[in-house]
């Protein structure tokens, strides 16, 4: 089993390159999408953030309100680690048990927004980048996702340089351009991945 940890920043394209792996037969375990699972209602961490943060951090219908919450830990480093050492174990138990359900011959990538925040690079065989300009970025995400400029300059502000990131890859897949010249990188990647899988 080869684990590649994939990451990038906000409005990178991470999604895309995550969607491209998948379909040449990667295994993709999502971080994202686990730190949502194992706050959904009934569950203990929605339990924990609620005993941490109180009830009104759930909408009317008990699910957890994300930005009213994400307005709180996002003012405050202390309330983010509360917030992080409640969700972060959570998503690593259920990220292990998918890795262990994975065939001994499988590329298992695990999509981590914040590999490169959290020195989380020794953790796997390779790392991958998707990279992508500052002003790229920008414009995707108030373009694309809709956003203010201020608030995708503030998210972008809250992660890792692009120099930072480019530091920790083993593999870059530049993704300035428009989507057709994605996919021929993110095919050469996944060939250089499954060579690497065989020889191990």
């Amino acid at each position: 089993m080869l684990k590649v940890g994939l990451t990038g920043g906000i409005g990178a394209g991470k999604s895309e390159v995550s969607r491209l792996l998948v379909s040449y037969g990667a295994v993709l375990i999502d971080s994202d999408r686990i730190a949502r699972e194992v706050v959904e209602p009934g569950t203990p961490g929605l339990a924990a953030v609620v005993e941490a943060f109180g009830p009104g951090v759930l909408t009317g219908q008990g699910t957890l309100d994300r930005p009213k919450l994400g307005s709180i830990v996002f003012a405050d480093p202390g309330r983010l680690a509360v917030l992080n050492g409640i969700v972060h174990p959570l998503v690593g138990a259920r990220s292990a048990e998918l890795e262990a359900a994975a065939g001994p011959d499988d590329v298992v990538v695990h999509d981590v927004p914040l590999l490169t925040e959290n020195g989380l690079a020794p953790v796997y065989d390779l790392v991958v980048v998707v990279d992508a300009s500052p002003e790229t970025q920008l414009d995707r995400l108030v373009r694309l996702r809709g956003m203010s400029e201020s608030d995708a300059r503030a998210r972008m502000a809250a992660q890792a340089t692009r120099e930072q990131r480019r530091a920790v890859a083993d593999l870059l897949i530049d993704n300035d351009g428009p989507l057709e010249a994605l996919e021929p990188q993110v095919r050469e990647v996944w060939e250089r991945l499954t060579e690497r899988a065989a020889r191990a």
